[in-house]
Protein backbone atom coordinates (compact mmCIF):
# COMPACT_ATOMS: atom_id res chain seq x y z
CA UNK A 1 0.00 0.00 0.00
CA UNK A 2 1.27 3.48 -1.15
CA UNK A 3 1.61 6.48 1.64
CA UNK A 4 1.91 10.09 0.86
CA UNK A 5 4.17 12.57 2.83
CA UNK A 6 1.35 14.59 3.20
CA UNK A 7 -0.67 12.59 6.00
CA UNK A 8 -3.92 11.32 5.55
CA UNK A 9 -6.17 9.16 7.96
CA UNK A 10 -7.52 5.77 6.99
CA UNK A 11 -11.07 7.40 6.41
CA UNK A 12 -10.09 10.09 5.00
CA UNK A 13 -11.76 10.79 1.27
CA UNK A 14 -8.67 11.79 -0.05
CA UNK A 15 -5.82 9.30 0.44
CA UNK A 16 -3.26 9.18 -2.36
CA UNK A 17 -4.81 6.25 -3.65
CA UNK A 18 -7.50 8.82 -4.75
CA UNK A 19 -6.25 12.22 -6.60
CA UNK A 20 -9.47 13.38 -7.76
CA UNK A 21 -9.86 16.78 -9.35
CA UNK A 22 -11.30 19.90 -9.33
CA UNK A 23 -11.19 23.58 -9.75
CA UNK A 24 -10.87 25.61 -6.73
CA UNK A 25 -9.91 29.68 -6.18
CA UNK A 26 -7.71 30.82 -3.14
CA UNK A 27 -8.33 34.07 -1.75
CA UNK A 28 -7.41 36.62 -3.68
CA UNK A 29 -6.05 34.37 -6.92
CA UNK A 30 -8.17 33.32 -10.30
CA UNK A 31 -9.35 30.03 -10.11
CA UNK A 32 -7.03 26.78 -10.84
CA UNK A 33 -7.18 22.86 -11.43
CA UNK A 34 -6.02 20.86 -7.79
CA UNK A 35 -5.72 18.05 -6.86
CA UNK A 36 -6.99 16.86 -3.63
CA UNK A 37 -4.47 14.52 -0.72
CA UNK A 38 -5.60 14.81 2.59
CA UNK A 39 -6.78 17.99 4.13
CA UNK A 40 -5.16 19.76 1.09
CA UNK A 41 -5.44 21.01 -2.21
CA UNK A 42 -2.12 20.37 -4.82
CA UNK A 43 -2.54 23.53 -7.57
CA UNK A 44 -1.42 21.48 -10.66
CA UNK A 45 -0.72 24.75 -12.34
CA UNK A 46 2.47 25.48 -9.72
CA UNK A 47 3.04 22.08 -10.28
CA UNK A 48 2.70 22.47 -14.63
CA UNK A 49 4.89 25.89 -14.35
CA UNK A 50 7.66 23.88 -12.13
CA UNK A 51 7.84 21.29 -14.89
CA UNK A 52 7.10 18.85 -12.44
CA UNK A 53 4.19 17.04 -14.72
CA UNK A 54 6.75 16.69 -17.87
CA UNK A 55 6.39 14.11 -20.22
CA UNK A 56 2.56 13.40 -19.19
CA UNK A 57 1.53 15.16 -22.74
CA UNK A 58 -0.45 17.39 -20.47
CA UNK A 59 2.40 20.30 -19.71
CA UNK A 60 2.89 23.46 -21.75
CA UNK A 61 -0.82 23.61 -22.48
CA UNK A 62 -1.53 26.22 -19.71
CA UNK A 63 -4.80 23.95 -19.08
CA UNK A 64 -4.21 23.62 -14.82
CA UNK A 65 -4.81 27.42 -15.08
CA UNK A 66 -7.90 27.20 -16.44
CA UNK A 67 -11.14 28.01 -14.70
CA UNK A 68 -12.62 24.81 -15.77
CA UNK A 69 -11.30 21.12 -16.41
CA UNK A 70 -12.54 21.29 -20.08
CA UNK A 71 -9.31 21.03 -21.59
CA UNK A 72 -7.86 18.51 -19.51
CA UNK A 73 -10.94 15.97 -19.91
CA UNK A 74 -10.52 16.57 -23.65
CA UNK A 75 -7.19 15.24 -23.91
CA UNK A 76 -8.33 11.48 -23.39
CA UNK A 77 -7.54 8.68 -21.19
CA UNK A 78 -3.83 8.02 -21.94
CA UNK A 79 -3.12 12.02 -20.99
CA UNK A 80 -5.50 11.10 -17.65
CA UNK A 81 -3.53 8.17 -16.63
CA UNK A 82 -0.07 9.60 -17.32
CA UNK A 83 -0.49 13.08 -15.24
CA UNK A 84 -2.27 10.55 -12.41
CA UNK A 85 0.65 8.48 -12.03
CA UNK A 86 3.33 11.36 -12.13
CA UNK A 87 1.52 13.27 -9.31
CA UNK A 88 1.02 9.39 -7.31
CA UNK A 89 4.79 9.57 -7.86
CA UNK A 90 5.52 13.00 -6.43
CA UNK A 91 3.07 12.53 -3.76
CA UNK A 92 4.76 9.53 -2.75
CA UNK A 93 6.56 9.44 1.29
CA UNK A 94 9.76 8.00 -0.81
CA UNK A 95 9.55 10.38 -3.51
CA UNK A 96 11.71 13.55 -2.38
CA UNK A 97 11.32 15.83 -5.40
CA UNK A 98 8.18 17.60 -4.06
CA UNK A 99 8.54 16.35 -0.38
CA UNK A 100 12.35 18.32 0.09
CA UNK A 101 11.42 21.17 -1.99
CA UNK A 102 10.30 23.83 0.34
CA UNK A 103 10.02 26.45 -2.13
CA UNK A 104 7.41 24.82 -4.43
CA UNK A 105 5.35 23.54 -1.46
CA UNK A 106 5.24 26.57 0.10
CA UNK A 107 3.42 27.64 -3.58
CA UNK A 108 1.45 24.76 -4.80
CA UNK A 109 -0.29 23.23 -1.13
CA UNK A 110 -3.51 25.05 0.24
CA UNK A 111 -5.64 23.20 3.13
CA UNK A 112 -9.29 22.91 1.68
CA UNK A 113 -10.57 25.10 4.58
CA UNK A 114 -8.54 27.90 2.83
CA UNK A 115 -10.02 27.55 -0.87
CA UNK A 116 -13.57 27.78 -2.28
CA UNK A 117 -14.72 25.15 -4.58
CA UNK A 118 -16.24 25.77 -7.64
CA UNK A 119 -17.84 23.44 -10.12
CA UNK A 120 -15.13 21.74 -11.99
CA UNK A 121 -16.37 21.86 -15.89
CA UNK A 122 -18.24 24.08 -18.21
CA UNK A 123 -20.88 22.07 -18.42
CA UNK A 124 -22.30 22.15 -22.24
CA UNK A 125 -25.58 19.38 -21.97
CA UNK A 126 -26.84 17.28 -19.53
CA UNK A 127 -28.50 13.87 -19.66
CA UNK A 128 -30.36 12.46 -16.50
CA UNK A 129 -30.98 8.68 -16.84
CA UNK A 130 -33.35 6.30 -14.76
CA UNK A 131 -31.56 3.47 -14.56
CA UNK A 132 -32.30 1.85 -10.91
CA UNK A 133 -34.84 -0.88 -11.22
CA UNK A 134 -35.67 -0.40 -7.40
CA UNK A 135 -36.39 3.09 -7.73
CA UNK A 136 -38.44 2.95 -11.02
CA UNK A 137 -40.42 -0.08 -9.62
CA UNK A 138 -41.10 1.56 -6.45
CA UNK A 139 -41.93 4.72 -8.09
CA UNK A 140 -44.08 2.55 -11.22
CA UNK A 141 -46.41 0.80 -8.31
CA UNK A 142 -47.09 4.28 -6.64
CA UNK A 143 -48.60 5.29 -9.71
CA UNK A 144 -49.81 2.65 -11.62
CA UNK A 145 -49.71 -0.24 -9.21
CA UNK A 146 -47.48 -3.20 -8.41
CA UNK A 147 -48.77 -4.85 -11.53
CA UNK A 148 -47.80 -2.52 -13.71
CA UNK A 149 -44.82 -0.89 -12.07
CA UNK A 150 -42.28 -1.11 -15.11
CA UNK A 151 -42.88 0.33 -18.58
CA UNK A 152 -42.47 -2.07 -21.37
CA UNK A 153 -39.25 -1.10 -22.28
CA UNK A 154 -37.42 -0.47 -19.24
CA UNK A 155 -35.87 -3.87 -19.60
CA UNK A 156 -34.30 -2.91 -22.80
CA UNK A 157 -32.67 0.79 -22.88
CA UNK A 158 -31.75 2.76 -20.47
CA UNK A 159 -34.38 5.44 -19.98
CA UNK A 160 -32.77 8.99 -20.23
CA UNK A 161 -33.97 12.88 -20.60
CA UNK A 162 -32.27 15.69 -21.44
CA UNK A 163 -31.71 18.20 -18.73
CA UNK A 164 -31.06 21.75 -18.28
CA UNK A 165 -27.21 22.26 -17.78
CA UNK A 166 -27.41 25.91 -16.68
CA UNK A 167 -28.93 25.55 -13.15
CA UNK A 168 -26.06 22.72 -11.98
CA UNK A 169 -24.72 24.35 -9.15
CA UNK A 170 -21.96 22.84 -6.59
CA UNK A 171 -21.90 21.95 -3.18
CA UNK A 172 -22.85 24.46 -0.74
CA UNK A 173 -25.03 26.66 -3.18
CA UNK A 174 -28.53 27.69 -1.84
CA UNK A 175 -31.69 26.22 -3.75
CA UNK A 176 -34.34 28.21 -3.84
CA UNK A 177 -37.90 26.66 -3.01
CA UNK A 178 -39.44 26.44 -7.01
CA UNK A 179 -42.71 28.04 -8.04
CA UNK A 180 -44.86 26.43 -10.56
CA UNK A 181 -48.27 25.25 -11.28
CA UNK A 182 -49.90 21.86 -9.40
CA UNK A 183 -53.08 20.17 -9.11
CA UNK A 184 -54.39 19.27 -5.89
CA UNK A 185 -56.32 16.06 -5.96
CA UNK A 186 -58.99 17.21 -4.99
CA UNK A 187 -59.48 20.26 -7.08
CA UNK A 188 -60.85 20.26 -10.43
CA UNK A 189 -58.22 23.42 -11.66
CA UNK A 190 -54.57 23.64 -11.20
CA UNK A 191 -53.45 26.07 -8.67
CA UNK A 192 -49.88 28.10 -8.83
CA UNK A 193 -47.63 28.79 -5.89
CA UNK A 194 -44.63 27.05 -4.37
CA UNK A 195 -44.20 23.75 -4.78
CA UNK A 196 -45.36 21.57 -1.27
CA UNK A 197 -43.33 18.22 -2.43
CA UNK A 198 -39.82 19.19 -2.42
CA UNK A 199 -37.53 16.07 -2.85
CA UNK A 200 -33.92 15.04 -3.70
CA UNK A 201 -33.12 12.70 -5.57
CA UNK A 202 -29.25 10.72 -4.70
CA UNK A 203 -27.51 9.86 -7.70
CA UNK A 204 -24.07 9.79 -9.22
CA UNK A 205 -22.85 11.74 -11.62
CA UNK A 206 -20.20 11.20 -14.73
CA UNK A 207 -18.23 13.95 -16.77
CA UNK A 208 -17.34 12.83 -20.45
CA UNK A 209 -13.90 13.57 -21.60
CA UNK A 210 -13.28 12.93 -24.90
CA UNK A 211 -16.13 12.95 -26.96
CA UNK A 212 -16.95 11.28 -30.31
CA UNK A 213 -18.14 12.67 -33.32
CA UNK A 214 -21.21 13.33 -34.89
CA UNK A 215 -22.69 10.02 -36.71
CA UNK A 216 -19.98 7.91 -34.73
CA UNK A 217 -21.60 5.71 -31.95
CA UNK A 218 -19.44 5.33 -29.49
CA UNK A 219 -18.91 1.18 -28.63
CA UNK A 220 -20.11 0.00 -25.28
CA UNK A 221 -16.88 -1.79 -24.51
CA UNK A 222 -15.06 1.45 -25.43
CA UNK A 223 -17.70 3.67 -23.25
CA UNK A 224 -15.60 3.82 -19.92
CA UNK A 225 -12.39 5.45 -22.31
CA UNK A 226 -14.68 8.61 -22.70
CA UNK A 227 -15.45 9.08 -19.07
CA UNK A 228 -13.35 11.29 -17.10
CA UNK A 229 -14.66 10.81 -13.36
CA UNK A 230 -17.46 10.60 -11.20
CA UNK A 231 -19.04 13.08 -9.05
CA UNK A 232 -21.99 13.13 -5.89
CA UNK A 233 -25.45 14.73 -7.59
CA UNK A 234 -28.56 15.57 -5.54
CA UNK A 235 -31.24 16.17 -8.36
CA UNK A 236 -33.58 18.42 -6.61
CA UNK A 237 -37.18 17.53 -7.74
CA UNK A 238 -40.63 19.43 -7.37
CA UNK A 239 -43.04 16.32 -7.35
CA UNK A 240 -46.55 17.97 -7.40
CA UNK A 241 -45.06 20.15 -9.94
CA UNK A 242 -44.05 17.33 -12.22
CA UNK A 243 -47.28 14.84 -11.77
CA UNK A 244 -48.92 17.95 -13.23
CA UNK A 245 -46.94 18.89 -16.39
CA UNK A 246 -44.72 15.35 -17.46
CA UNK A 247 -47.28 13.78 -19.46
CA UNK A 248 -46.67 13.86 -22.45
CA UNK A 249 -43.36 14.92 -22.61
CA UNK A 250 -42.08 14.36 -19.30
CA UNK A 251 -40.24 16.47 -16.73
CA UNK A 252 -39.17 20.34 -17.36
CA UNK A 253 -39.84 22.79 -14.79
CA UNK A 254 -39.96 20.22 -12.14
CA UNK A 255 -35.99 19.58 -12.46
CA UNK A 256 -34.55 22.58 -13.98
CA UNK A 257 -34.67 24.93 -10.63
CA UNK A 258 -31.39 23.03 -9.94
CA UNK A 259 -29.31 20.24 -9.97
CA UNK A 260 -26.17 20.68 -6.91
CA UNK A 261 -22.91 18.31 -7.45
CA UNK A 262 -20.03 17.38 -5.78
CA UNK A 263 -16.50 19.24 -6.51
CA UNK A 264 -14.03 16.89 -6.92
CA UNK A 265 -13.96 14.55 -9.64
CA UNK A 266 -12.74 11.39 -8.84
CA UNK A 267 -11.25 9.21 -12.15
CA UNK A 268 -12.71 6.41 -12.89
CA UNK A 269 -9.28 4.81 -12.67
CA UNK A 270 -9.12 4.95 -8.86
CA UNK A 271 -12.40 3.21 -9.10
CA UNK A 272 -10.78 0.03 -10.58
CA UNK A 273 -10.14 -2.17 -7.36
CA UNK A 274 -13.94 -1.62 -6.55
CA UNK A 275 -15.91 -2.78 -10.00
CA UNK A 276 -18.67 -5.24 -9.47
CA UNK A 277 -20.75 -7.36 -11.58
CA UNK A 278 -23.97 -5.55 -11.17
CA UNK A 279 -27.86 -6.88 -11.42
CA UNK A 280 -28.29 -9.54 -14.00
CA UNK A 281 -30.22 -8.30 -17.13
CA UNK A 282 -33.05 -10.23 -18.26
CA UNK A 283 -33.59 -10.21 -21.02
CA UNK A 284 -30.24 -9.77 -22.69
CA UNK A 285 -29.46 -6.75 -23.66
CA UNK A 286 -28.97 -5.91 -27.30
CA UNK A 287 -25.76 -6.31 -28.93
CA UNK A 288 -24.74 -2.98 -28.46
CA UNK A 289 -25.22 -2.82 -25.29
CA UNK A 290 -23.37 -6.13 -23.78
CA UNK A 291 -21.01 -5.05 -22.22
CA UNK A 292 -18.17 -7.66 -21.69
CA UNK A 293 -16.79 -6.34 -18.46
CA UNK A 294 -18.40 -6.11 -14.93
CA UNK A 295 -19.46 -2.29 -14.98
CA UNK A 296 -20.79 -1.43 -11.50
CA UNK A 297 -18.98 0.12 -9.02
CA UNK A 298 -19.67 -0.42 -5.33
CA UNK A 299 -19.85 2.94 -3.81
CA UNK A 300 -21.28 3.17 -0.20
CA UNK A 301 -23.67 6.43 -0.20
CA UNK A 302 -25.14 7.93 2.46
CA UNK A 303 -27.75 10.89 2.73
CA UNK A 304 -28.11 13.20 5.75
CA UNK A 305 -31.27 15.81 6.25
CA UNK A 306 -30.29 18.29 9.21
CA UNK A 307 -33.32 20.72 9.74
CA UNK A 308 -33.04 24.06 10.12
CA UNK A 309 -32.00 25.33 13.95
CA UNK A 310 -30.84 22.09 15.03
CA UNK A 311 -27.15 20.52 15.90
CA UNK A 312 -28.41 16.73 15.07
CA UNK A 313 -28.50 15.32 11.38
CA UNK A 314 -30.74 12.32 10.72
CA UNK A 315 -29.47 9.88 8.26
CA UNK A 316 -32.04 9.27 6.13
CA UNK A 317 -30.49 6.46 3.21
CA UNK A 318 -28.13 4.59 3.39
CA UNK A 319 -27.01 2.26 -0.08
CA UNK A 320 -24.87 1.29 -3.02
CA UNK A 321 -24.33 2.48 -6.47
CA UNK A 322 -24.27 -1.22 -7.30
CA UNK A 323 -27.39 -1.74 -7.08
CA UNK A 324 -28.02 0.48 -10.62
CA UNK A 325 -29.39 -2.14 -13.50
CA UNK A 326 -27.74 -0.25 -16.16
CA UNK A 327 -23.94 0.59 -16.56
CA UNK A 328 -21.86 3.82 -17.10
CA UNK A 329 -20.90 2.25 -20.18
CA UNK A 330 -24.16 1.08 -21.48
CA UNK A 331 -25.55 4.29 -20.51
CA UNK A 332 -22.98 6.23 -22.99
CA UNK A 333 -23.49 3.82 -25.59
CA UNK A 334 -27.45 4.09 -25.50
CA UNK A 335 -26.82 7.41 -25.50
CA UNK A 336 -24.73 7.57 -29.11
CA UNK A 337 -26.45 4.70 -30.71
CA UNK A 338 -27.99 7.41 -33.30
CA UNK A 339 -24.81 9.45 -33.71
CA UNK A 340 -25.45 11.57 -30.90
CA UNK A 341 -21.96 13.23 -30.42
CA UNK A 342 -20.94 14.05 -26.29
CA UNK A 343 -18.54 16.88 -25.79
CA UNK A 344 -15.81 17.02 -22.53
CA UNK A 345 -17.50 18.38 -20.01
CA UNK A 346 -21.02 17.30 -20.85
CA UNK A 347 -22.16 15.46 -17.63
CA UNK A 348 -24.69 12.48 -17.37
CA UNK A 349 -26.25 11.45 -14.48
CA UNK A 350 -27.73 7.61 -12.90
CA UNK A 351 -30.99 8.86 -12.13
CA UNK A 352 -32.24 8.54 -8.61
CA UNK A 353 -30.34 5.33 -6.77
CA UNK A 354 -32.56 3.22 -4.28
CA UNK A 355 -32.03 -0.70 -3.00
CA UNK A 356 -34.27 -3.39 -2.30
CA UNK A 357 -34.86 -2.10 1.39
CA UNK A 358 -36.75 0.76 2.93
CA UNK A 359 -33.49 2.43 4.04
CA UNK A 360 -31.92 2.07 1.04
CA UNK A 361 -34.19 4.16 -0.90
CA UNK A 362 -32.91 7.22 -2.68
CA UNK A 363 -35.45 10.03 -2.55
CA UNK A 364 -38.22 10.72 -0.10
CA UNK A 365 -40.99 9.98 -2.24
CA UNK A 366 -40.02 6.52 -1.69
CA UNK A 367 -38.96 6.57 1.93
CA UNK A 368 -42.55 8.23 2.87
CA UNK A 369 -44.32 6.42 0.10
CA UNK A 370 -45.63 9.38 -1.43
CA UNK A 371 -46.35 10.98 2.14
CA UNK A 372 -48.23 8.06 3.71
CA UNK A 373 -45.21 7.31 6.45
CA UNK A 374 -43.31 10.04 6.94
CA UNK A 375 -39.36 9.66 7.76
CA UNK A 376 -38.79 10.18 11.27
CA UNK A 377 -35.56 12.54 12.15
CA UNK A 378 -33.27 12.66 15.25
CA UNK A 379 -34.50 14.60 17.89
CA UNK A 380 -38.00 14.48 17.27
CA UNK A 381 -40.18 15.77 14.20
CA UNK A 382 -40.56 13.79 10.57
CA UNK A 383 -40.36 14.74 6.69
CA UNK A 384 -42.73 13.32 4.20
CA UNK A 385 -40.70 16.40 1.90
CA UNK A 386 -38.08 19.10 2.43
CA UNK A 387 -39.35 21.84 4.36
CA UNK A 388 -37.49 25.24 3.94
CA UNK A 389 -34.66 25.87 5.91
CA UNK A 390 -33.63 21.67 5.52
CA UNK A 391 -30.09 21.05 4.36
CA UNK A 392 -29.45 17.74 2.89
CA UNK A 393 -26.22 16.39 2.66
CA UNK A 394 -24.96 13.35 0.08
CA UNK A 395 -21.33 11.81 0.32
CA UNK A 396 -20.22 8.62 -0.67
CA UNK A 397 -17.38 6.13 -0.99
CA UNK A 398 -15.26 3.21 -2.01
CA UNK A 399 -14.43 1.19 1.73
CA UNK A 400 -10.49 -0.32 0.40
CA UNK A 401 -7.96 -2.05 2.88
CA UNK A 402 -6.92 0.76 4.91
CA UNK A 403 -8.12 3.27 3.15
CA UNK A 404 -11.38 4.95 1.31
CA UNK A 405 -11.79 6.60 -2.23
CA UNK A 406 -14.13 9.09 -1.26
CA UNK A 407 -16.06 11.21 -3.45
CA UNK A 408 -16.56 14.48 -0.37
CA UNK A 409 -20.12 15.53 -0.43
CA UNK A 410 -22.68 17.54 -1.95
CA UNK A 411 -24.55 19.90 0.62
CA UNK A 412 -27.59 22.15 -0.25
CA UNK A 413 -29.88 24.16 1.77
CA UNK A 414 -33.48 24.94 0.92
CA UNK A 415 -34.27 28.57 0.54
CA UNK A 416 -38.21 29.62 0.65
CA UNK A 417 -39.91 30.43 -2.67
CA UNK A 418 -40.19 33.98 -3.65
CA UNK A 419 -43.61 35.47 -2.95
CA UNK A 420 -46.06 37.04 -5.76
CA UNK A 421 -44.75 40.22 -4.77
CA UNK A 422 -41.55 39.75 -5.24
CA UNK A 423 -41.81 38.39 -9.24
CA UNK A 424 -44.12 41.36 -9.95
CA UNK A 425 -41.47 43.80 -8.50
CA UNK A 426 -38.61 42.01 -9.78
CA UNK A 427 -35.86 44.63 -9.59
CA UNK A 428 -36.46 44.34 -5.66
CA UNK A 429 -35.48 40.69 -5.65
CA UNK A 430 -31.78 39.94 -4.35
CA UNK A 431 -29.97 36.97 -6.72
Amino acid sequence: MNYSFIETIPDSHFPIQNLPYGIFQPIGKEPRAGTAIGDYVLDLSVMDEAGFLNGTGAEGKDIFSSSSLNQFMALGRPVWSAVRKKLQYLLDADTPDLRDNEEIRSQAFYLMRDVEMLLPANIGDYTDFYASREHATNVGTMFRGKDHALMPNWTHLPIGYHGRASSIVPSGTAVRRPLGQRKPPNEENPVFGPSVQLDFELEMGWFIGSGNRLGEPIPVNQAENHVFGLVLVNDWSARDIQAWEYQPLGPFLAKNFATSISPWVVPLEALEPFRASGPEQEPKPFPYLQQAKDGAFNINLEVHLQPENTEEATKITNTNFSYMYWSIAQQVAHHTITGCNIRPGDMHASGTISGPERAERGSLLELSWRGAEPVQLNGGGQRSWIEDGDQLTITGWCQGDGYRIGFGSVTGKVLPALSEAEILNAENVKV
